[in-house]
């Protein structure tokens, strides 16, 4: 698999509620990691928003902000983790 390159760290202090929304949000939607959710909620909101175009079909390898062929699925676990 190709390697997404993420070189920019992003750090964000959420509120014990916040977490919880998010950590529910995530395992409802089985996603692989708390990284992966907050892409995946990113890009949601960035696409509500006509910052970027809707996407036809989502597989689970796809969850990332920006479209990249042949991701590693987005977790930052190089394939290890989903």
């Amino acid at each position: 698999m190709s390697e997404i390159n993420r070189a920019e760290r992003l750090q964000i202090m959420l509120t014990e509620e916040e977490l919880t929304a998010l950590d529910d949000w995530r395992f409802t939607q089985r996603m692989p990691s708390r990284a992966a959710a907050v892409r995946e909620l990113l890009r949601r909101g960035l696409q509500t928003e006509g910052v970027l175009a809707p996407e036809s079909r989502t597989r689970s390898k796809d969850f990332g902000v920006v479209d990249h062929n042949g991701g590693d699925g987005g977790d930052g676990l190089d394939g290890a983790g989903a």
